[in-house]
């Protein structure tokens, strides 16, 4: 039960930098990549520089188990049992680094056993699917900010632990709680450092998930790219694994291709 789609998807070019980095003034050519992670904090955004220039880099596959048009939601977890997520998601614009306001930012991922809703049984473990939990999407405000909650993924066969992302802008919100139209402008993947996913692991229920766990670095598609293939910046929000985490990332995405 691998990611097999073929990447990348659409012809956007995105770039990722580390929290809110790429938000910020004076992002120089050649320096992005060495700059330190920041904590996308919701605060209003500094007007970007006139000669900002972004790291682009590639999208990532979408994998089998996206469900179109998710629930317009902040929290998707729907009282699914695991240790507590939050994220604060940045998209900006890849020329000038300026926020994007009302992009809608979509997630999807897999329960602390490895089961995506809609597709519960496909990694071995049995239990209820309403086809709708950990799957959700909320729009960014005029600082470009997208903040979800739910639980820290669990992982399938053959892949590290990981959080689907879609970007659309122009999107219409629909009376039922979902979204219509618009442009897909990004499709990615979220990825945690080793040492948290190892420390989660042995939390209830994360540690009855009976199929063996893919490191980071023997995963596939994330390649060992670092903030530019979606490593996200992860802060602890207590002194044990089971007070949770809050992962933060700028997505800057080309807005006129």
């Amino acid at each position: 039960m691998t990611d097999s789609s073929p990447a990348p998807i659409g012809r956007r070019r995105v770039l990722i930098a580390g929290s809110a980095a790429a938000a910020a003034i004076g992002v120089g050519a050649g320096t992005a990549a060495a700059r330190p992670e920041t904590t996308a904090t919701g605060a209003t955004a500094p007007a970007p520089a006139a000669n900002a220039i972004c790291t682009l880099t590639k999208q990532l596959t979408e994998g089998p188990y996206y469900l179109d048009h998710a629930l317009v939601r902040a929290d998707v977890g729907e009282d699914k049992p695991g240790v507590p997520l939050q994220l604060a998601l940045t998209v900006v614009d890849r020329d000038t680094c300026a926020p994007l306001n009302k992009a809608l930012v979509e997630i999807w991922y897999c329960d602390a056993l490895g089961e995506y809703s809609g597709f519960v049984g496909n990694n071995g473990h049995q239990e209820p699917d309403n086809g709708t939990f950990l799957r959700g999407g909320v729009l960014t405000g005029t600082d470009g900010v997208a903040k979800l909650t739910g639980i820290y993924p669990g992982w399938y066969r053959g892949r590290c632990v990981h959080i689907h992302v879609k970007v659309h802008t122009g999107v219409t919100l629909t009376a039922d709680g979902s979204f219509t139209g618009g442009n897909e402008i990004h499709t990615g993947q979220l990825f945690f450092d080793e040492k948290i996913t190892q420390a989660v692991a042995k939390v209830s229920p994360y540690s009855t998930n009976t199929v063996p766990r893919t490191p980071l670095s023997s995963d596939g598609i994330y390649g060992n790219g670092g903030t530019a293939a979606g490593l996200m910046a992860v802060t602890a929000l207590g002194s044990t694994p089971s007070a949770g985490y809050r992962g933060t990332l700028t997505l800057g995405i080309d807005s006129d291709a």
